[in-house]
């Protein structure tokens, strides 16, 4: 298994794309968790922002990776912990709420993750995922940029598309909730060049939606009902004889005494 891509990542971060798309999500996650309820409350990687700030449930944590930033983590008030998300340090059904931050496209085995989340959460429990989306041209760039040059995006990245998310959460019983694209400026890297393209935002919002260079999506975990195996026997009901009325039981009782008198 490869050395996952922190130092590569996080030093993209401070970029001015970077510092871009994290202020586009995180008013993104705002809105989204501020209606989740419950108890607990978890995010997976990403310590640069707080996905949870505006979420009221009573406990908030972030799992960190031992390679995270330790002060990065320091900044936000949430319990931190250590380990895996391959394989989550909780209780089968105890969390509410889960946030993945551009967890799964650096991840060596996606669909293991999203298997723990479904351990882990609640039933009706919800599941936030972003990432970046290969559909849009920062993806163009990206892909371009591995033939011709040194690439946009971290290097290490393995972008993975919405239309394959959504298949890997309704195979885990997850109903889509919601969902957003956003960050539709061109794919530039200089502070003031990507300021004079504020223009694009509401542009790309309105007539190309789905070609944002960042995806969020929202899904709820279902229960699994029921499901009766084998032929159902069915039985007909005995039809009940029918009975005399009252008043006609009393006129036959009657009779029957003035014969005995």
């Amino acid at each position: 298994m490869p050395a996952p891509p922190w130092s590569s990542w996080e030093k993209w971060l401070q970029s001015p794309p970077g510092q871009y798309v994290l202020a586009w999500e995180q008013k993104c996650f705002d809105h989204i968790v501020a209606d989740v309820f419950g108890f607990h409350a978890v995010q997976i990687g990403l310590p640069q922002m707080n996905t949870l700030m505006e979420n009221r449930m009573p406990l908030h944590a972030l799992l960190m990776d031992s390679n995270d930033r330790q002060k990065r983590v320091s900044q936000f008030n949430w319990h931190q912990i250590e380990g895996n998300a391959n394989e989550l340090p909780f209780a089968s059904e105890s969390i509410d709420l889960l946030v993945l931050p551009h967890v799964l496209e650096f991840a060596a085995d996606p669909h293991q993750i999203l298997r723990e989340v479904e351990r882990v959460l609640r039933p009706e429990g919800r599941l936030v995922i972003s990432g970046f989306n290969p559909a849009s041209l920062w993806g163009a760039r990206q892909y371009l940029s591995r033939l011709i040059g040194s690439p946009y995006l971290p290097r290490d990245g393995q972008f993975i598309s919405l239309i394959r998310v959504k298949d890997w959460l309704q195979l885990l019983n997850f109903s889509l909730d919601r969902g957003h694209f956003g960050c539709y400026k061109l794919p530039l890297s200089g502070e003031s060049e990507m300021a004079r393209m504020d223009f694009l935002e509401p542009m790309g919002n309105r007539w190309w939606p789905i070609f944002g260079a960042v995806f969020l999506v929202s899904a709820i975990k279902r229960q699994q009902g029921i499901r009766l195996i084998g032929q159902i026997q069915t039985k007909r009901i005995p039809a009940i004889s029918q009975l005399s009325p009252a008043a006609e039981s009393r006129q036959n009782l009657q009779h029957h005494e003035d014969q005995v008198n």
